[in-house]
C-alpha cells in the first residue's frame, strides 16, 4: 500500500484534534468520537492535554482510506509549542491545515501556511465549524486567498451556513464556475474550453490534482468535524491531491528522527521517518554504534511490532541510546532545519525543597530531549537553573510535567527576555607554562575581535596545528565555545572570531618505573582550566555590548482603533515602519522589542474589540539602549565584573 505522512496543522482552537478524531472514527479506528473538552481524544495522551483541552505533543495515529496507508500527525496549535510543530514539517508528505470558519485565517495560521509554502508542502485547506454561528463563506474565501495563497480552490459550497443544519456541498461538472476556476490552472486547458462547447473536465480534475500533489494549488474544503459533514469530501481529497511517499526501499538507510519519547521503564524511543532503505531490528546505526533493539510502525490505530521499517513509513525505534531530536540516521542530506523564530524568553526554575536540585537537572535533561529547544542551563556561578520559553504556557507544562513524571514540585522566577552579548573591539590575553600567577601546566593565548552579523563563533589557530598533541587543541577549542556561552555581563557572546596565538606544554614525564606523573606532564585538563581565564581577560579587554531581541510585527486592526492602538505602541517601543489601510482594515508593520510582545498580545483585545490581528516573529538583535542588563548578579560581590568571573573561574 502507498504510505501518506500527514500533517494536521492549525491556529489554537480551529479544531484540528476534533477533525483527526472524525477522521479516525470515518476509518473505523475508534468506535466514539472523542472530544477536546471532554478529554477523551485519542492523539491527547498527556494529563495535562486532556485538562487544558489542547495539544502539547505531536501524536502519530495510523488508519487506511482505499489503497493509502495514512500516519497522521496531530500538532499542536497554541504558538509557545511551535518547536512541536517544526520538527513535524521535515516529515511530511503533505498537510491539512484547519482554518475555522468563524474565527478566520488567524496569526498562527498565516505563520504555518508560510513555511508550508516555503517548504513546497503539498496542503489542503479544511474550513471548519461551518456549522456555528457566525460562520462565514464568501468573505472567509477571499481572506484565505488575500493572506494564505492566491492559489485556491473552493471545492464545494455550504447549505444552511452557520446552523447545526449546515450541510457541506460537492462541486461537480454542472457547476460552471468552478470547472472555469479550474481550467484557469492551465493554459492549454483555457484555449481548450473556449474552442469547445464540451468542458474539459477530467482534464481539469487531473491537472488540479497534479498541481496539488506540487504544492501550488490549494483545494479548499468545508465543513464540521462535529457533524461530520464534509469530511467525506476532504477524505477523497487527501487521497487525491497529496502525494504519498517515495518508496525507495533499495537505497542507502536514510531517516530523520522527529520526536523522543521515555517508555515506562525510561527507556527512550525515537520516531523515525524512513526516507529510504531498510532498517531491521539488530541493525547498527551507520553512522553510531546504536544498535536497534526493537521495531514498531504505525497501523490501523496502533503501534506494532516489525523485524524492520522501510522507505516511507513511521517507526518507533529502540536501543538508540545516544539518539537526539533533529538528527539524520544514515546517508539522509535533510539535515534538521529551522523554520520558525528560536525562544527568545527564559525563566529560572526553583526546586521547592534545595537538596533536590541535582534531581531537578536530571529530569529537565531528560525534558530537553523530548524538546531540545528549553535549552536546560545551569548558572555555575549562582547554581541556577535556566530554561528557555516561547511563551507562559509552558510554565505550566514543565510545572506539571515535573510533578506527574518525576515528584518534583518546583516554582519559577518572572520570565525575562534573552539577550545576547557582541564583541566591540580587539583583546588578547595569554598565560605562560610554569609562568605565575599561572596554576595549569599549559600555555594557551587568545585573540578575540567582531565577526560579521550571523556569522556565529569562529575558532582558528595562529599558531602550527602539530605545536600539541590535538586532543589539547581540541581541549582549547571546545571549552573556547562552552566558555562563550556567557560573556562579560552574563548572555552568550555570539558573531565573533578568536584565534589561538600561543601555545605550549610538557610532554609526557614518567619516574624510572613508569609511572605517570601528573605534575611533569600536561593533560587535557590544564588546557580546560586555563583557557577560559585567558578568554574572559580578552574578551575584557575587547569588551562586549548587549543586544535584545526584535521581532518584526504585522498588525491588523479596524480602522477605527488606530487612534487607541497607535500609543500603545509607542509605550511598548514598537516602532511602526509601515502604514496602509485596505477597506476598514488598518495594517501595521514593523519593530517591537521580544520582552514586549507579550504586552501586546494581552493589550490588543481590548483595544480593537477583539478584532486585531497580531503576527510576530524574532527578526534581529539591536543594541541595548541605557545601562545594560546583567543576566549574573553582581550587586552581592565588591569585585568587579571581569575580576570576577575570573575568580570564580581559577576557583574551579
Amino acid at each position: 500500500m502507498a504510505v501518506l505522512n500527514l500533517g494536521i496543522l492549525a491556529h489554537v482552537d480551529a479544531g484540528k484534534t476534533s477533525l483527526t478524531e472524525r477522521l479516525l472514527h470515518a476509518a473505523g479506528i475508534i468506535d466514539e468520537i472523542g472530544r477536546v473538552d471532554d478529554g477523551n481524544t485519542q492523539t491527547d495522551s498527556m494529563a495535562l492535554e486532556r485538562r487544558r483541552g489542547i495539544t502539547i505533543k505531536s501524536a502519530v495515529v495510523s488508519f487506511s482510506i482505499g489503497d493509502h496507508t495514512v500516519n497522521l500527525i496531530d500538532t499542536p496549535g497554541h504558538p509557545d509549542f511551535i518547536a512541536e510543530v517544526e520538527r513535524v514539517l521535515g516529515v511530511l508528505d503533505g498537510a491539512v491545515l484547519v482554518v475555522s470558519a468563524v474565527e478566520g485565517v488567524q496569526a498562527q495560521t498565516r505563520i504555518l501556511m508560510r513555511v508550508l509554502r516555503r517548504l513546497r508542502i503539498p496542503t489542503i485547506v479544511f474550513v471548519n465549524k461551518v456549522d456555528r454561528g457566525g460562520a462565514r463563506y464568501d468573505g472567509l474565501v477571499a481572506d484565505i486567498a488575500a493572506k494564505l495563497s492566491p492559489s485556491i480552490v473552493p471545492m464545494g459550497s455550504v447549505a444552511a451556513l452557520g446552523t447545526r443544519a449546515a450541510r457541506a456541498v460537492p462541486f461537480g461538472v454542472e457547476d460552471v464556475e468552478f470547472v472555469e476556476r479550474l481550467v484557469e490552472l492551465d493554459d492549454e486547458l483555457t484555449a481548450a474550453y473556449l474552442s469547445s462547447s464540451d468542458i474539459p473536465y477530467e482534464r481539469a480534475w487531473s491537472t488540479l490534482a497534479e498541481r496539488s500533489r506540487r504544492g501550488l494549488v490549494h483545494p479548499v474544503f468545508f465543513g464540521s468535524a462535529i457533524t461530520g459533514t464534509g469530511v467525506s469530501a476532504l477524505i477523497e481529497g487527501i487521497t487525491s491531491f497529496l502525494p504519498a511517499a517515495p518508496e525507495d526501499v533499495d537505497a542507502p538507510v536514510s531517516g530523520a528522527v522527529f520526536k523522543v519519547e521515555r517508555g515506562p521503564a525510561g527507556e527512550k524511543i525515537a520516531y523515525v521517518r524512513m526516507h529510504a532503505g531498510r532498517l531491521r531490528v539488530r541493525d547498527r546505526l551507520p553512522d553510531g554504534d546504536d544498535k536497534v533493539t526493537a521495531i514498531a510502525v504505525f497501523a490501523e490505530g496502533a503501534s506494532v511490532s516489525q523485524p524492520a521499517v522501510a522507505a516511507g513509513s513511521i517507526a518507533r525505534l529502540w536501543g538508540l541510546n545516544s539518539i537526539r531530536i533533529g538528527d539524520v540516521i544514515g546517508s539522509s542530506t535533510r539535515a534538521a532545519e529551522h523554520y520558525f523564530s528560536p525562544p527568545t524568553l527564559e525563566t529560572v526554575v526553583l526546586p521547592a525543597r534545595s537538596g533536590e536540585r541535582g534531581t531537578l537537572r536530571a529530569a529537565l535533561d531528560q525534558l530537553a530531549e523530548q524538546d531540545p529547544l528549553i535549552d536546560v542551563r545551569q548558572d555555575e556561578i549562582r547554581r541556577e537553573i535556566t530554561v528557555s520559553l516561547y511563551g507562559e504556557v509552558q510554565k505550566e507544562v514543565i510545572q506539571a510535567t515535573l510533578a506527574e513524571e518525576f515528584g518534583l514540585d518546583v516554582s519559577f522566577r518572572e520570565t525575562t527576555t534573552i539577550n545576547i552579548e557582541r564583541v566591540v573591539g580587539t583583546g588578547a590575553a595569554f598565560e605562560i607554562i610554569d609562568v605565575p600567577p599561572n596554576p595549569f601546566l599549559a600555555t594557551v593565548g587568545l585573540r578575540i575581535e567582531p565577526g560579521p552579523v550571523n556569522s556565529g563563533v569562529r575558532y582558528r589557530l595562529g599558531v602550527e596545528l602539530g605545536s600539541m598533541p590535538y586532543s589539547f587543541m581540541k581541549a582549547v577549542e571546545d571549552t573556547v565555545r562552552e566558555t562563550l556561552s556567557q560573556g562579560l555581563h552574563g548572555w552568550q557572546v555570539i558573531d565573533c572570531v578568536i584565534t589561538m596565538t600561543h601555545s605550549g606544554y610538557y610532554p609526557r614525564q614518567s619516574h624510572m618505573h613508569a609511572t605517570f606523573d601528573k605534575s611533569m606532564s600536561s593533560t587535557a585538563s590544564d588546557f580546560r582550566g586555563l583557557t577560559p581565564l585567558v578568554l574572559m581577560s580578552a574578551l575584557a579587554e575587547a569588551g562586549t555590548r548587549v543586544h535584545e531581541p526584535i521581532h518584526r510585527y504585522q498588525l491588523e486592526i479596524p480602522a477605527e482603533s488606530f487612534a487607541a492602538v497607535l500609543p500603545v505602541l509607542v509605550r511598548l517601543r514598537a516602532a511602526p515602519l509601515t502604514s496602509s489601510i485596505t477597506g476598514g482594515t488598518h495594517v501595521l508593520a514593523g519593530d517591537i522589542p521580544a520582552a514586549e510582545v507579550h504586552g501586546l498580545e494581552r493589550r490588543l483585545p481590548s483595544l480593537t474589540s477583539g478584532e486585531g490581528v497580531l503576527e510576530s516573529a524574532f527578526d534581529h538583535y539591536r543594541p541595548v539602549d541605557g545601562p545594560a542588563p546583567d543576566r549574573v548578579r553582581w550587586d552581592h560581590n565588591p569585585l568587579n565584573r571581569k575580576e570576577y568571573l575570573l575568580h570564580v573561574l581559577r576557583r574551579v
